[in-house]
């Protein structure tokens, strides 16, 4: 056979069946190169999940922003804000901070042992007298140090909350009122509701004298001054005026307070330390 006749004809392949010789068509392979190209028209976005939308909208109802900061950290902040919620449920409209929200949280700082220390800003203007001074007593029963820090107001109740932890600031403008304990404006006339309102009222000027440099006798002196608030009986202290009467330790503002937890907490580092 010519050598040319047998190029001419079609490649052969052994058929598996009875291993005859079997024409084939050539099959033509598709060229990759071209597949493998980016395309020119850009890939349509996805559009957000639910969730992720959900997310999104959760952050700027609460927080007002559209991203948060995520920070890994050793401090806890707690915040206590507008009025103290405690056994009565108070109007809608008011800004309130339930103190059984409060309590789960310190009970899980207290836990965590990555929480190091516990960080406590208020703005509050008092509320709830036996929540207070409950969310006070379990602040200053933590084994991890804490540092208080009043901003705009530390009023009423809140004075035992600020005082509760192992170092205390006050904002400059911040202010706090001291006044007795009360129910309403009207006057007390069962004799055993104003002897539970006055051992209610020796428990917190107890409590605040323990916590801070204030004398009991000098913080009475404090609650029941007459003349300087229009609509009772008390005093409204003023920043530095605070720190002067020894009700706080210093006055300054959260970089001085972040500075002095980590402080703290390195101090009980260093003591554990030396006791392992």
């Amino acid at each position: 056979m010519d050598p040319k006749d047998y190029l001419r004809k079609p490649p052969f392949t052994m058929n598996r069946t009875n291993n005859e010789e079997s024409p084939q068509t050539p099959q033509i392979q598709p060229d990759r190169s071209r597949s493998q190209e980016q395309p020119d028209t850009p890939a349509p976005q996805q559009e957000p999940s639910d969730e992720v939308k959900k997310r999104l909208i959760d952050n700027i109802t609460q927080l007002g922003q559209t991203n948060v900061p995520q920070l890994e950290s050793n401090i806890y902040c707690l915040t206590i804000i507008g009025q103290i919620e405690g056994h009565i449920q108070l109007p809608p409209q008011n800004k309130t901070t339930k103190y059984e929200h409060i309590i789960p949280q310190l009970v899980a700082a207290e836990q965590n042992q990555k929480v190091e220390g516990v960080m406590v800003i208020l703005n509050t203007v008092g509320g709830d007298v036996e929540a207070g001074l409950a969310l006070a007593e379990m602040i200053s029963s933590l084994s991890k140090p804490v540092v208080t820090l009043v901003l705009g107001g530390g009023h009423s109740i809140g004075v035992p909350i600020s005082v509760a932890g192992d170092y205390s600031y006050i904002a400059e403008t911040a202010t706090m009122t001291i006044h007795p304990i009360r129910l309403t404006g009207l006057v007390i006339g069962v004799p055993q509701t104003f002897e539970y309102l006055d051992k209610m009222q020796d428990r917190v000027v107890s409590f605040v004298a323990r916590n801070s440099d204030i004398t009991e006798e000098k913080f009475r002196d404090l609650m029941l001054r007459t003349g300087e608030l229009t609509r009772d009986i008390g005093t409204n202290v003023i920043g530095s005026d605070a720190v002067k009467y020894g009700l706080i330790n210093e006055v300054g503002g959260l970089g001085k307070a972040l500075k002095k937890l980590n402080e703290l907490i390195e101090e009980k580092r260093n003591k554990e330390g030396v006791l392992q």
